[in-house]
């Protein structure tokens, strides 16, 4: 079975990357696939020794600027074999400070004092970094040979499309400004309907003032007034999370702009051209256009696949699911008396597993009657108590 995800039909986009994974076998390899890895094997080599190299100069670099051309100040002596390496008060050259960089600093050993334990602090940072980068190496190499362990259990090769799709915003996306005040487009109509101010300039979006006195976040307002203003200005600011902008200095800058004193102005209907009766708050805020589009929530269902245990169709757009039918929308169809809507939506829309086949038979015949059978529920609630230890059994009743 190909279980290949293809792009849905009527995709419009642009191809920004594609990136393939893939779990190499050592039998399973072909020609190529050994070439391409002897050249990558080759390359993650070339890359570790100019690391190394460059690891050691910089090793080098720092030991040298310590002690070439410096008396040292106690004999430095090998612990294993009892060799001076360095006597006391000897001029340090290039020869003895290579001759220092190849031991070990567990191997060394000199009276206590600062340069001594400025070498080993060199020493000990050299070996750390050397080791961090070997053991880079050593993955590195192990990828290139097994590929990308993070595949699931029996896929060999994995590619991966990246494609870049313009959406225009429409209704019901969901958009949201820096205060915790998101919500979803619920109209949008042409410029002209819109309302705009004295000086006829038009209105972008317009914010429910109902979102803002539950939820009690000022903030919002006080951004559309300081926005107001600073683009009056023609300036930016920026504000500290925990210091917001003083109130009484935003109230400033709107009457040094020549703007409301309260932030409100006079708006105009853009269908009528009658004016408000009240004032309206008019402002700048960014808003921002979250990743909840409603072309990628849109979802319809007539037939598809359902749950192995209850037999009620499975849930979410992923699944190619149902629409759930809770308790409260039972009450809703109990209250109205639609006795017949009920049980369809009890039985053979959900877990009747023989009505549904019948009621399919009976709309194809183009007989649309419906013969409820027991909902799978029933059973499963029977197993659920025998396996409770209650010895319970359903016995049907002959009709006379």
């Amino acid at each position: 079975k190909d279980a290949s995800l293809t792009c849905p039909p009527g995709t419009d986009g642009v191809v920004m990357d594609v990136k393939v994974f893939s779990r190499r076998d050592k039998l399973s390899k072909t020609d190529d696939e050994l070439v391409e890895e002897a050249s990558r094997l080759k390359d993650v080599a070339q890359e570790y020794k100019s690391a190394e190299l460059e690891l050691q100069m910089e090793f080098h670099e720092k030991l040298g600027a310590l002690l070439l051309n410096e008396e040292c100040p106690a004999a430095i002596m090998h612990r294993k074999t009892g060799e001076i390496i360095v006597d006391k008060e000897a001029l340090i050259t290039h020869d003895l400070l290579e001759k220092i960089e190849s031991e070990k600093i567990e191997d060394l050993i000199m009276e206590e004092n600062d340069v001594f334990d400025e070498i080993k602090k060199i020493i000990r940072e050299y070996d750390l970094a050397l080791e961090k980068l070997q053991s880079k190496h050593k993955l590195n190499v192990e990828f290139v040979r097994k590929g990308d362990i993070d595949l699931d259990p029996g896929i060999i090769r994995q590619v991966k499309v990246y494609v870049a799709t313009k959406r225009t915003l429409q209704v019901g996306d969901k958009m949201a400004g820096r205060h915790g005040n998101k919500g979803v487009v619920s109209t949008i109509v042409p410029e002209a309907d819109m309302p705009y101010l004295a000086n006829g300039e038009t209105i972008e979006i317009i914010l429910n003032p109902l979102g803002v006195p539950s939820r009690m976040n000022m903030g919002q307002l006080l951004e559309t007034h300081l926005g107001y203003a600073a683009k009056k200005a023609g300036i930016y600011i920026k504000t500290p999370v925990f210091e917001g902008f003083p109130e009484d200095k935003i109230w400033q800058m709107m009457k040094d702009q020549g703007l409301s004193e309260n932030g409100k102005f006079v708006l105009y209907d853009g269908r009528t051209a009658e004016r408000f009766d009240n004032h309206v708050v008019v402002g700048y805020i960014y808003m921002l256009k979250l990743s909840h589009l409603v072309a990628d929530k849109i979802h319809a269902r007539a037939i598809g696949p359902y749950s192995l245990v209850t037999q009620q169709p499975l849930g979410g757009k992923a699944q190619m699911g149902g629409q759930r039918f809770g308790e409260m929308e039972v009450w809703a169809l109990e209250a109205y008396g639609a006795a017949h809507l009920l049980q369809e939506m009890l039985t053979v829309k959900s877990d009747d597993v023989e009505g549904r086949t019948k009621i399919y038979e009976s709309i194809v015949k183009g007989d649309n009657s419906l013969h409820a059978g027991t909902p799978e529920s029933f059973n499963v609630l029977m197993k659920e108590m025998q396996g409770l230890c209650i010895n319970i059994k359903a016995e049907s009743i002959e009709k006379d």
